[in-house]
């Protein structure tokens, strides 16, 4: 498999994943996603942030599909997970899938992007 073919994939792969979790926070698919943000932010309006959140998860899901400024959005996918990742090892760790390894899963998935983004699609 050439480069290219394989950044195509790896980039449908990477709208997939924001695609899932999108759908799971707008339409309460895994209540853990509402329980981390209200104990993040508070319950009070978490349903609502939680939607929010998916939102813009399915904006980034078009800004990728449509390879607008690419690198900057590789860019800011890496400082999105990263950074939300950190605060929900801080908070909420006992409400992620795999616990504090969810970091590891984060690390492995910006890596993805950042292959991607800056190895691959120079092909």
């Amino acid at each position: 498999m050439n480069k290219k073919r394989l950044h195509q994939i790896i980039t449908i792969f990477i709208a997939v994943v924001w695609c899932i979790n999108s759908i799971s926070k707008i339409f309460n698919l895994a209540p853990r996603h509402e329980a981390i943000v209200a104990r993040i932010l508070g319950a009070s309006h978490s349903r609502t942030l939680t939607i929010l959140i998916g939102i813009a998860e399915l904006i980034m899901v078009l800004w990728i599909v449509l390879k607008f400024k690419p690198k900057f959005n590789a860019v800011v996918q890496i400082v999105i997970v990263l950074l939300m990742n950190i605060i929900e090892f801080t908070f909420a760790p006992d409400l992620l899938m795999w616990g504090k390894f969810n970091i590891i899963f984060a690390l492995l998935f910006s890596y993805l992007v950042y292959y991607n983004q800056f190895k691959l699609s120079n092909a």
